[in-house]
């Protein structure tokens, strides 16, 4: 069947309803109330009430505090809608520097009409869909004029009405037109075509209403008389053949357009059908890479293209497109079951796990979803390895959890926000600095795809849980993946760019200024949390809709976060062969790619980012290219002990889809796994793995003692440690009872004189003490036994061998199994 949607406002939204219907259409009842944005919609939206889109690319014509940001569109080219015009220009450089491919903002033109009043309400938004805006200039008389912001229309479309036109040079002075320099005198050239230059390079302006007359200065065109008509301009670029490629198109122009999209089992076809005056079939439009691998049947037209951040855009002709797409079949579990040689180590670190758990208090929606989805990992974990016994601990963590979103207690809380439309952390709407700027709309689907996965895990064991909270649940489904304009509360798949084929992070801070979009790994996750809510909601026709979110996200990223320094791709959108090398992009911006990130300069930074959370579904997003060159690109943090574990972890896991014996290899030593993951789940994911080259992929490894042992060094003295001197020294006649337990990654020792647990330093500088209530990564050891009966202690920390100083005191600072203290240890 197919399904159809056109988010047209006002009197236009008749020409489409939506076949799937909404989710919900109840007005949200959030337990935090509702919240008023600080930075609400200026004029631009003063027709309409919300909700209104928040992360597409022209909400900065919208954003306070001003409206008057640069926008990445319509795509090629940028603009501002300002109180005094519509300003667009196409950026004419395009430098590597290193790191990133950057592409400066800049303005051309700025189109108005004489009878400009210049105020701030005197321009608006009269239609929207899911990539395109109306937007209309008007005075009280009527004159005025409406420009179709329609990304990848190689023109900009200003449609007259009884005004006068003015064009403005916003790139140095206008140098000539049809041919002949302007000076200090003034130039009137009359028809329907002119060839304007000026610093930016070459338009053509076309006029679709008959022969015109434009007064050129070195400053501005004004037409000679009042006009209702259509006018159009175009760059003219340096092929030969670009200026009759828009010559030959320049009458058929786009409004609009409406997205449909038709599934067939796991496959699904998305259309683009733009609303065209004219001749439809002779519509001229371009197209980004990612279009053109998907493209079925392409009329192609060679000879024209504009160089954007994303690569070449290239015109592709006729007014629909059809776009073709895999969907995901994986859901809860992988599609095989764990491999026997790692089953005793999974369960040990799952039970482990499991009786260690701590509740995820809410100190935001960020950190505390990775946690709630990490745990709720375990569940699943334990289903698919015959411990049904162990569930219903973590489902009661998971609940304990939630509670705390439910209850409204403490400063962090959700809310609904007015002003716009959608939930947010009630507090963060009147400051950006909360949450990562959730209250101002950024992030929403990296912070609700963790959530609605830990919820979907719950409601999967307990469906009375699952009646109880649907409601608020479904609130954060309907806020990132809303698919119907019929939802009321809720903007249609808020964080989607449909044309760009990826979502954007950034919301209305900064006046909606530049998009962003630096995790496509939580993105990925947005849309299998709304896979997973899907599939409990019962809604097959949702199901396919998140199906569809997942697959495009996922073309999006292989076509512009992953990079292929190998690849013989002519069509790439990085023909920079440097920034191929760094294969892995870390942020996606308007204006700028490259691999860095805001927070981190890492390697295994920019690269784990782009992978976690690792999910089974995810087996369709590390592909093998792409994982082989960033094990190579981040070979040498792997075995650097200074980089955080909690990266190597995800790269480890990532590169099982490669060799899973490998990562298992490499990941014997790691005593710490982040937010998104533990060593029960990492065990677990290589367990799954496809393991192309057969064999075993866990090894059993030597055991940590276990039981409590005194430690003599080499000296004959004993280790001693009390709560008045913590730090482990080798001075006494007898020893101090430790008690040596497993913990994942390695062992805990615990001090039964002051019943602390023994932690190591980072640094190797200061001695072990028993200092710690709770053992977490500083507090895990290998204690190793040699041939010789004695044993070597290894802190997990730093992978340094504890040694003795000059006064006994227990040091982890010995870069080889050399360098360590052999001790004997007695059972006590």
């Amino acid at each position: 069947m197919s399904f159809v949607f056109c988010l047209w406002a006002a009197r236009l939204f008749s020409l489409a309803a939506a076949a799937i219907g909404p989710i919900d259409t109840s007005t949200p009842s959030i337990p935090g109330g509702t919240v008023v944005s600080a930075a609400p919609p200026g004029p631009f939206f003063q027709d309409f009430k919300p909700p209104f889109p928040t992360t597409g690319w022209w909400v900065g014509y919208a954003a306070a505090p001003s409206q008057d940001s640069v926008v990445a569109g319509p795509l090629p080219y940028m603009s501002r809608a300002l109180d005094t015009g519509f300003q667009f220009g196409i950026s004419n450089t395009r430098n590597f520097d290193g790191t990133s491919i950057i592409q400066t903002t800049q303005m051309d033109w700025e189109a108005s009409y004489v009878q400009n009043p210049n105020s701030h309400t005197s321009h608006k938004a009269t239609a929207w869909d899911t990539q395109s805006v109306t937007i209309k200039y008007f005075a009280a008389s009527g004159a005025g004029f409406t420009t179709y912001a329609v990304p990848g229309s190689p023109y900009i479309t200003l449609n007259y009405n009884a005004a006068t036109i003015l064009l403005t040079s916003r790139n140095g002075n206008i140098l000539s037109i049809n041919g002949n320099t302007i000076g200090s005198s003034s130039v009137t050239a009359t028809g329907t075509k002119f060839t304007v230059t000026n610093a930016a390079g070459t338009y053509t302006i076309y006029s679709l209403g008959g022969s015109i007359s434009l007064t050129a200065t070195q400053t501005t065109l004004t037409g000679s008389a009042i006009f209702t008509g259509v006018i159009r301009l175009a760059r003219v670029t340096t092929e030969s053949t670009s200026q009759a490629i828009l010559d030959q198109y320049s009458a058929n122009y786009p409004t609009s357009v409406a997205l449909d999209y038709t599934f067939s089992g796991d496959t699904s076809t998305m259309s683009f059908t733009w609303n065209v005056v004219g001749n439809a079939a002779n519509l001229l439009h371009l197209s980004f890479p990612h279009h053109r691998k998907r493209l079925a049947s392409p009329k192609l037209v060679t000879g024209l293209s504009y160089l954007g951040t994303k690569g070449y855009m290239k015109p592709v002709l006729g007014n629909v497109w059809r776009l073709s797409y895999a969907l995901p079949t994986i859901t809860w579990l992988p599609p095989r079951v764990p491999q026997a040689s790692c089953t005793q180590q999974i369960i040990q670190a799952l039970e482990y796990e499991i009786a260690h758990l701590t509740v995820a208090v809410p100190g935001d929606f960020y950190y505390w979803g990775k946690a709630f989805q990490a745990n709720s990992r375990l569940a699943l974990i334990a289903d698919h390895m015959g411990r049904q016994d162990l569930i219903p601990a973590v489902i009661s963590n998971l609940k304990q959890s939630f509670a705390y979103w439910t209850s409204n207690s403490g400063s962090t809380r959700a809310a609904y926000e007015t002003a716009w439309g959608g939930v947010v952390d009630g507090p963060g709407a009147t400051d950006p600095n909360i949450d990562f700027g959730n209250g101002y709309y950024n992030d929403h689907h990296f912070h609700y795809g963790y959530m609605l996965h830990g919820a979907a895990v719950i409601a999967k064991y307990d469906s009375a849980w699952w009646n109880t909270n649907k409601a608020l649940i479904t609130a954060f489904a309907r806020d990132i993946g809303n698919p119907s304009t019929s939802d009321k509360f809720f903007t249609v798949a808020r964080c989607k760019d449909w044309f760009a084929g990826h979502s954007w992070a950034s919301g209305i801070a900064n006046g909606g200024g530049s998009r962003d979009e630096e995790s496509s790994g939580e993105a990925m996750n947005a849309y299998y949390g709304l896979i997973l809510f899907a599939d409990i909601l019962g809604n097959a026709d949702f199901k396919n809709w998140a199906r569809l979110l997942w697959a495009t996200e996922l073309d999006g990223v292989q076509t512009y976060w992953h990079l292929y320094p190998n690849a013989n791709d002519p069509d790439t959108p990085y023909p920079e062969q440097g920034l191929r090398n760094l294969v892995t992009i870390g942020n996606v911006m308007d204006y700028q790619a490259g691999a860095w990130l805001f927070w981190g300069a890492q390697r295994s930074e920019i690269a784990a980012i782009q992978i976690l959370p690792v999910t089974p579904i995810n087996e369709g997003l590390y592909d093998t290219a792409w994982i082989t060159s960033v094990w190579s690109y981040v070979a040498a943090e792997m075995v650097d002990p200074s980089v955080g574990d909690d990266w190597k972890s995800i790269i480890q896991m990532a590169y099982g889809e490669i060799s899973p014996q490998t990562a298992f290899s490499r990941s014997t030593n790691i005593t710490a796994w982040g937010y998104t993951t533990s060593q029960a789940y990492l065990l677990y994911h290589l367990a799954t793995r496809k393991n192309t080259g057969g064999g075993n992929i866990c090894t059993a490894g030597a055991a940590n003692p276990s039981g409590t042992f005194t430690l003599r060094a080499p000296s004959g003295k004993f280790v001693t440690s009390t709560a008045a001197a913590p730090n482990l020294v080798a001075s006494g006649a007898t020893g101090t009872p430790f008690t040596f337990a497993y913990m994942p990654g390695g062992g805990s020792i615990f001090n039964t004189a002051n019943s602390q647990y023994v932690t190591a330093d980072q640094n190797g500088a200061a001695p072990l003490a028993a200092a710690r209530a709770t053992a977490q990564a500083w507090e895990s050891f290998k204690v190793v036994q040699q041939s010789d009966g004695t044993y070597v202690l290894q802190a997990g920390v730093n992978l340094k061998y504890i040694t003795l100083d000059s006064t006994g005191a227990l040091v982890n600072s010995g870069a080889s199994i050399s360098a360590a203290t052999k001790f004997t240890l007695t059972a006590h």
